[in-house]
């Protein structure tokens, strides 16, 4: 077992090229993306026929909310790829390239494996959001050398899975990740990196929420479910940028990291697409 301090030292970023660091993010990051794609393959594409490679046009469906689901999961993998190798002393440039390269790589993979499955389709829309995303990631470095605007994500759960547990997800971990209506995608963005004030604190952010609501299919003239009630709703809230408070501990950098993929819960202003307003006290 290490040591608190042993612990430390090793999740320090080394300031040099660690060749042992960098082969280790490398092998485990490319072992563990290829078992991720086996299991996806065989839970998720196993029970539903091959096909020719096909593509498809879903930009209208769900109110876009799986679209924001593809760049929020490619700015995650190209910042978990660009942090891991800095934590190997890369320079920024390799940082970038394997950042986006995993990214992309990856996510490109999962779009062919629709490509190749009867019940869904290679979508270019698909693929125009994960570039959104890694672009988003990459811009930012090279804008400014910081992350001044993180994607977060939010949850609650429904009503809507009870209806549609098959489709929308049965019990919570499912819901979470199947449930569009209890989602909340958010730009996240740090007030004191663009107004420069030594007032604000270094960890407090703005953040700009989009969800939507009433979906219980993708599209709105299904038949078997013709009466839904579907509104986008935009959010504002504040929240807490982790990865900015202060800490000589490792440990508790990489925990924060890790958990600032996720929006603190703060009071929200909803205005949804009717023009109604609605205040909650604490949104989640």
């Amino acid at each position: 077992m290490f040591s608190q301090s042993g612990v430390n030292q090793f999740l320090k970023p080394s300031d040099t090229l660690n060749t042992s660091r960098r082969n280790l993010v490398i092998i485990t990051e490319t072992a563990l993306a290829s078992i991720t794609l086996v299991g996806l393959h065989q839970l998720w594409y196993a029970d539903y026929p091959q096909s020719s490679f096909k593509t498809l046009n879903d930009s209208g469906e769900w109110l876009q909310m799986d679209k924001l689901g593809h760049v929020f999961s490619s700015y995650q993998l190209g910042r978990l790829g660009a942090n891991t190798l800095n934590w190997a002393g890369v320079n920024k440039k390799g940082q970038l390239l394997y950042g986006a390269g995993l990214s992309l790589g990856f996510l490109t993979a999962v779009e062919i494996m629709d490509g190749y499955s009867e019940e869904w389709g290679f979508s270019w829309s698909d693929m125009a959001a994960n570039v959104t995303g890694t672009g988003l990631y990459v811009g930012q470095e090279l804008l400014w050398n910081e992350q001044r605007i993180t994607l977060k994500y939010s949850f609650h759960q429904t009503k809507y899975a009870q209806v549609r547990p098959d489709k929308l997800g049965n019990g919570l971990f499912e819901e979470f990740l199947k449930d569009y209506n209890g989602q909340t995608y958010w730009l996240s963005a740090n007030m004191k990196s663009f107004l420069k004030s030594e007032s604000i604190p270094a960890w407090l952010n703005i953040a700009f929420g989009y969800g939507a609501d009433g979906m219980l299919t993708g599209s709105s003239d299904n038949s078997s479910y013709p009466n839904q009630n579907r509104r986008r709703q935009y959010y504002l809230s504040l929240d807490v940028d982790l990865s900015r408070i202060k800490t000589n501990s490792h440990l508790l950098k990489t925990i924060f990291d890790v958990f600032n993929v996720i929006k603190v819960p703060f009071p929200a202003i909803e205005i949804n697409d009717i023009g109604r307003v609605k205040w909650h006290w604490l949104y989640l």
